[in-house]
């Protein structure tokens, strides 16, 4: 016969049994994901959230990884936890249109200032982007991304070395 005195009445519905009714923090979550989706649809900066647990950032870290227009990234100050949310596809995005703009005018563009993982990305996406050079420029808070058409372009290059004009 077993003892069933040390047993908690409540166990069966920790274990995920049918009188288990989501929680409310579950329901806070899934609210804050999908607000923070709905901001990040058209957006190009980061959305930032605090005072989350490490079982809720897992849960979001889960939630956006399934999805290759987010990237998440939990930083840490101290005992404090932020995590956020990156909208990569609308960076590339913004940082392609950019750089056609920079090859039609033939001139130097020179983007919003942004945090080194969002120049990251910008620097990612366009190093296969044939005619535009990529260079970080500024200091701290200033720092951002120029996007400099090259003048001749790649190939001409490559054949002047060979013939050896210039």
């Amino acid at each position: 016969m077993r003892d069933d005195r040390n047993r908690r009445p409540d166990s069966r519905a920790r274990r995920g049994g049918p009188d288990r009714r989501p929680m409310e923090s579950d329901r806070n979550i899934r609210k804050m994901i999908s607000d923070m989706e709905e901001r990040l649809m058209d957006a190009i900066k980061p959305e930032s959230a605090n005072g989350l647990n490490s079982f809720e950032r897992k849960l979001v870290h889960r939630h956006f990884d399934h999805s290759t227009s987010y990237q998440t990234r939990t930083y840490r100050n101290g005992d404090k936890f932020t995590l956020c949310v990156y909208p990569v596809a609308n960076i590339e995005k913004m940082a392609r249109d950019k750089a056609q703009e920079a090859l039609d005018s033939g001139k130097t563009i020179d983007l919003l200032p942004m945090g080194s993982y969002e120049r990251y990305i910008v620097h990612n996406a366009l190093k296969d982007f044939g005619g535009v050079d990529t260079t970080s420029d500024g200091e701290g808070k200033e720092r951002h991304v120029q996007i400099v058409s090259k003048r001749f372009g790649r190939g001409l290059k490559k054949i002047a070395k060979r013939i050896r004009l210039f």
